[in-house]
């Protein structure tokens, strides 16, 4: 039925004998010379070395041509514990400089880092014209490339800022696409809207979508109201847990050593329950439950993740306690350290991480501590929970470091990863008192 497809959207749009050259017919945007778009590097992420200017690989890799342009990026999490790809259309080149198949293996090559966890795509589709769009060719062959383990985990697709050709793509693709996929493909008009997903200051924006977002809104009337990124900050709650810095927590149910309540609570459940669970870290959890746990402890509440007995939920909150932080654990002070730290000796890694851990505020380094012990006894169990030192790496990178703008790039989350992969091996020589 696909081919029968494919063939009378050619007869209905041109009969070009080219299959892509069809959608030349369907209105993208006005052709014209976009500008370059300035690359939103994280600022942090300027003194990592041995890497290509705007790619997170080396010059020699195969895939940096693809790499540089920084069409894909990873985001961290989004508001529902899930790992955020983001792929943005305004930074692919004109087709004849992009080597379309290798865009494809290079999509694969990133998503295999992800694809055994629950995941997030969101696509901004702002910035694609007629010298720089996929095929429908190309649509077509990298949904049918793109393997089950691609498709079984991620849990939402959003497309940003639609235009009546994405829309029609997706109409004349709906046959070749199941059932169960297309339930997860969400249309999001304004950016605003995506703070109900995953906070936007932490994602990679280009400048080109922003700046488009802003002009949609100004030209409607009435104007849309912004939505969370506009609102102003609340003050905290007198028992607030999240978003607070550590140092406050010290004050509000940390124990002795200063590690905060919502970290003792969900590893002391995990500990209990949820060493054996295949795949803890790697679900999501409903949302709902989650903003009602954060509502509780906000509130001064106590919470019984026992009484609850889910071990999803508790490791979302866990990792949502420590992505909200408004500092990370492991400080912006020790940001360049962390991602230079490939250029480490494997002889004195250990010493050399011990050396940077005592420069943390005391609440830090407990915290730091306690996380790092217990993801060792989940890695213990990784014949049966699949959590080996670098998956939880992958996890928990983000987690523990990112810049002072808060954006994550690929450029600086490979060295973050590998940095915690190794503090994970080598705790028991970090930790030693």
């Amino acid at each position: 039925m696909s081919s029968d497809l494919l063939v009378d959207l050619h007869d209905e749009l041109g009969g070009d004998d080219s299959p892509g050259a069809a959608l030349d017919q369907l209105k993208l945007v006005p052709d014209k010379q976009w500008p370059d778009d300035p690359v939103s590097v994280s600022k942090s992420a300027t003194d990592i070395k041995s890497l290509g200017q705007g790619s997170h690989l080396a010059w020699d890799d195969p895939f940096y041509d693809i790499a540089r342009h920084q069409i894909v990026e990873v985001a961290g999490d989004d508001n529902f514990g899930r790992k955020v790809i983001v792929f943005s259309a305004c930074r692919m080149p004109p087709s004849h400089e992009l080597d379309h198949h290798k865009l494809l293996m290079y999509v694969k090559q990133t998503l295999d880092n992800y694809v055994e966890s629950d995941y997030t795509l969101i696509y901004f589709h702002h910035g694609m014209t007629s010298e720089n769009k996929l095929s429908l060719s190309w649509l077509r062959d990298a949904y049918r490339e793109v393997e089950r383990k691609y498709k079984k985990n991620i849990k939402a697709f959003y497309i940003v800022h639609p235009t009546m050709f994405i829309r029609t793509v997706l109409i004349f693709l709906k046959p070749l696409i199941s059932f169960k996929f297309g339930r997860k493909i969400h249309y999001v008009n304004y950016l605003s809207e995506l703070e109900e997903i995953v906070k936007c200051d932490q994602l990679v924006i280009p400048s080109r979508v922003r700046a488009y977002d802003d002009k949609i809104r100004v030209n409607l009337k009435p104007p849309v109201t912004p939505g969370p990124m506009g609102r102003p900050h609340s003050p905290p709650l007198p028992h607030q847990q999240f978003g607070v810095p550590l140092a406050v927590l010290r004050s509000r149910g940390a124990d002795s050593d200063g590690v905060p309540l919502v970290m003792r609570d969900t590893i002391s459940f995990l500990r209990e329950q949820g060493l054996q669970t295949e795949g803890i870290f790697r679900r999501s959890a409903n949302v709902s439950l989650v903003k009602n746990l954060q509502h509780k402890y906000n509130s001064g509440e106590e919470v019984n993740f026992f009484q609850m007995e889910d071990v999803h939920l508790a490791a979302v909150i866990l990792k949502t306690f420590l992505r909200e932080l408004p500092e990370p654990l492991l400080t912006y002070q020790l940001y360049n350290d962390v991602v230079n730290f490939q250029n480490v000796d494997s002889a004195t890694q250990a010493v050399t991480i011990r050396n940077m851990l005592l420069c943390l505020p005391e609440e830090n380094y407990a915290s730091l501590r306690f996380l790092t012990q217990f993801l060792a006894q989940v890695s213990a169990e990784s014949e049966v929970n699949k959590m080996t030192n670098m998956n939880l790496a992958v996890v928990f990178g983000p987690n523990l470091l990112w810049g002072q703008d808060a954006a994550m790039t690929l450029s600086s989350i490979g060295p973050i990863n590998n940095f915690t992969r190794i503090l994970l091996d080598l705790h028991e020589q970090v930790f030693t008192q």
